[in-house]
């Protein structure tokens, strides 16, 4: 069997998050041109285009016209209209990502979950766990998820210290629809403790509902830290 060969581009973007990781680029830094790199690793101007144009989408470096390119600040941030792991955004900037389970168990629903996830009166329960993602030592992000046994039956089973919930439901209930809602909102006690809030900041909240085969998969409230986090897109019209 022949070795993977992993593509230039990636590898010039693994010398980025390495050097970022390190500490040599702090945020704010600038960092190593096109043409720079180009020169310090002999690859092609288009393989080194490719690889700062992706890290630039992924948030991980910011470009200011006719200055360069800098490492991006410390505040997380998600794309409007992509479902994605927060473990692979935390990663893509070069950050350590861990989580902490809080709890993992099968519920009651509460009315509003019932009705989201079109539970039939027969449906007594749901699988329900509340996680913390943290990037480095800070929490970013509090994960409040319900999910239909019949969509995932061994989600409780999942260890979420290596795996996400979201990298999880992905795999056994092939995502059809998304209803997607966010607000802000200022947040309880425990959502407060949680993600470790002084008592003015507020919350970004991500109502997420995701629909497999058919039927209503998960419902999830996503708390995200409003100072420490942002949803930004690029579109193309």
């Amino acid at each position: 069997m022949s070795a993977v060969v992993t593509p230039l581009y990636e590898q010039v973007k693994d010398h980025v998050l390495g050097r970022i990781r390190s500490g040599e680029w702090q945020p704010g830094a600038r960092v190593l041109s096109e043409h720079e790199l180009v020169r310090e690793l002999k690859v092609s101007r288009m393989t080194a285009n490719r690889a700062i144009r992706e890290l630039v989408h992924a948030g991980v470096l910011s470009r200011v016209a006719g200055r360069g390119t800098f490492v991006a600040d410390l505040r997380a941030a998600g794309h409007p209209l992509q479902l994605r792991s927060i473990a692979a955004e935390i990663r893509e900037r070069g950050h350590a990502y861990r989580a902490e389970l809080i709890s993992a168990e099968r519920v009651a629903p509460p009315a509003d979950v019932r009705a989201k996830l079109a539970l039939k009166a027969r449906a007594r329960q749901v699988f329900h766990t509340v996680i913390v993602h943290y990037d480095r030592d800070t929490p970013l992000q509090l994960e409040d998820r319900y999910v239909s046994p019949a969509a995932a039956p061994g989600y409780l089973s999942v260890d979420f210290g290596s795996v996400t919930a979201h990298e999880y439901l992905m795999e056994v209930a092939p995502l059809e629809r998304v209803d997607h809602v966010v607000r802000a909102v200022l947040p309880g006690t425990r959502v407060r403790r949680l993600l470790a809030l002084a008592a003015a900041d507020a919350v970004l909240l991500i109502e997420r509902t995701t629909w497999s085969r058919g039927e209503p998969a998960s419902f999830a409230l996503l708390h995200h830290a409003g100072s420490r986090f942002e949803l930004r897109g690029i579109f193309d019209l």
